[in-house]
């Protein structure tokens, strides 16, 4: 992930990111990307590559990934995993609003929340202007993000806190939760505590800027690019689009080719 606090958010959490997430989401998601991707053969840049969790399964499909973090915390992680798998992925110590590069990519993306880690309007505007400078002329522009509404009315229902658990498949294992939305509506922070079936512990905090697709097209029809979805974006990775009730939205923008 590339935040704002993130040298601390990739020390925090890179050993235990992944028990946090379903693999086979991982494998869904990379496979939408696979299969969208104008021209796979090229490769494709991830903005936020954190431990490589969607990186490594598209490259094993698409043959070479870039992914850029600015956690080495993550990268660390990445790279160990990349050696077992083939090395397809290349990871890059980078923060993902100034990157630059030699060549341009007709896929770039940035999922699992990485522009709500940016906790300034400017950042995360920055950051969808230079995902767009690295498209090439017809590329596709992917970003996923926490979305403003499902966390304040349906998860939070209006209240300023709430704490939950969540169960996970493995026996003794589970994910609680203390939420909190800041009185702008918009800066959220998860604390959260990991317990493993071992009976230890894992905790971390993170903090969001919570958006909603309009901001986001704002930034990316600013930098040139089409919208290619529903203008409320995409619910999930089958593409439904979103409703109030989807806890993130999927945009998709094109470079328009000469």
């Amino acid at each position: 992930m590339t935040s704002s606090i993130d040298t601390d958010y990739g020390r925090q959490f890179a050993r235990w990111y992944d028990r946090l997430f379903d693999p086979s989401a991982a494998e869904e998601t990379a496979k939408v990307l696979a299969e969208c991707h104008p021209a796979p053969d090229t490769g494709a840049l991830e903005l936020g590559v954190g431990t490589g969790r969607i990186a490594l399964p598209l490259a094993s499909m698409i043959g070479a990934v870039t992914g850029v973090d600015s956690s080495r915390d993550m990268l660390a992680v990445l790279a160990e995993a990349n050696a077992r798998t083939g090395g397809r992925v290349t990871g890059v110590h980078a923060d993902m609003r100034t990157y630059q590069d030699t060549r341009s990519y007709a896929l770039v993306y940035a999922v699992c929340a990485t522009l709500n880690q940016l906790l300034r309007p400017e950042d995360q505007r920055e950051a969808v202007h230079r995902a767009a400078g690295l498209l090439a002329p017809g590329g596709k522009l992917f970003i996923e993000a926490h979305h403003r509404p499902a966390v304040t009315e349906v998860l939070h229902m209006g209240r300023p806190h709430v704490t939950f658990f969540t169960p996970y498949p493995e026996p003794g294992t589970g994910l609680q939760t203390h939420s909190a939305i800041a009185g702008d509506g918009r800066t959220w922070q998860c604390s959260q505590i990991w317990y493993e079936k071992d009976g230890t512990t894992r905790v971390g905090t993170e903090y969001s800027r919570l958006l909603v697709p309009e901001e986001v097209h704002t930034w990316a029809e600013e930098a040139g690019l089409s919208l290619d979805c529903p203008r409320e974006g995409y619910g999930d990775w089958a593409l439904n689009t979103a409703t109030e009730q989807s806890a993130t939205f999927i945009c998709v923008y094109t470079r328009p080719a000469p």
